[in-house]
């Protein structure tokens, strides 16, 4: 996944629905559109010293971040308001930093690397799993969460699918969201690219799941246990979370904040106002209302991950 490669309404009480996912996405495409995100682009800050970007979105009170509209990692709700596990994180981090204004840049999970280094906008806060390869094209914080996985399955789990193996095994249909690290786990597994569905969002993986397109969707656990919560189905339920293996090596899920690679003073002064909210507990605090709990909560490092 989360994530991705990752509209959540859980705080509000009110189910979720395909409309007011969809009215969400159109509100971040409108954030997009109409240029509220500031329509100049800052330039890369690579003085050959660890950058001064931090300096000058200090100087200027506004930073700049790039969402994908996964919930519960960073989207904009159905009120055109921005929220998530990143984005509110990254409130918390700025505000400590001298940087009160945050201004969403809605993009897909796949834009997110090339718009950073684009400087579409300043910094990835869509919970985004840190990987070797990612790592190769951008600077990590330490992550923020650790997440296992979870299948959404028909009530009762009629074909018994608890892994990727096991969809091998029964010959089942296996989908799961675009850019998600779980398409790389299901191809470790022995599944064909070719054979994956591939849909847009984890509502529309619940509802291929209920009419029966599919036999399982994929996610993070904490993906799949919201939209089960804001959907009320009564014809899925998800299997118990498990750790992902390939080869039987187990495949660590475990997300933070992008930067440019020449910005490692911004990247170093985020991980220290971080590391602050975790011992202090606070971050737990902050994102337990996503659902989020303290099992995903991580001590791992982004330099182990890449």
């Amino acid at each position: 996944m989360v994530p991705p490669r990752g509209n959540d309404n859980r705080t509000s009480g009110r189910p979720l629905k395909r409309r007011s996912l969809l009215a969400g996405m159109a509100t971040a495409g409108a954030v997009g559109t109409l240029g509220l995100t500031g329509c100049s682009k800052v330039a890369s800050g690579d003085t050959g010293n660890g950058g001064d970007l931090l300096a000058r979105l200090r100087a200027q009170g506004s930073v700049r971040v790039g969402i994908a509209g996964e919930p519960p990692f960073g989207y904009i709700d159905s009120d055109g308001e921005l929220t998530g596990e990143a984005p509110k994180i990254a409130e918390a981090v700025f505000k400590r930093l001298g940087t009160d204004n945050i201004q969403p840049v809605p993009t897909e999970f796949g834009s997110l690397i090339p718009g950073l280094n684009n400087m579409q906008f300043d910094v990835v806060s869509a919970g985004m799993y840190i990987t070797p390869e990612r790592c190769a094209e951008v600077i990590f914080s330490d992550p923020t969460y650790e997440m296992l996985d979870a299948f959404i399955v028909r009530k009762g789990n009629p074909k018994n699918l608890h892994t990727y193996e096991d969809v091998v095994k029964a010959g089942a249909k296996l989908a799961t969201g675009a850019a998600y690290a779980e398409i790389d786990y299901a191809i470790g597994n022995g599944i064909e690219r070719s054979e994956l569905t591939i849909l847009p969002d984890q509502l529309a993986g619940l509802l291929a799941v209920e009419q029966g397109r599919v036999d399982a969707f994929a996610g993070t656990s904490v993906t799949v246990r919201g939209v089960l919560e804001q959907s009320k189905s009564a014809k899925v339920e998800s299997n118990k979370p498990f750790q992902p293996e390939i080869d039987g090596e187990p495949q660590i899920g475990a997300g933070g904040f992008a930067f440019r690679p020449v910005e490692t003073n911004f990247r170093d002064a985020f991980n220290r106002e971080l590391h602050k909210l975790k011992q202090s507990g606070e971050l737990l605090r902050i994102v337990r209302p996503l659902g989020f709990t303290k099992t995903e909560m991580t001590d791992l490092t982004a330099k182990e991950l890449c």
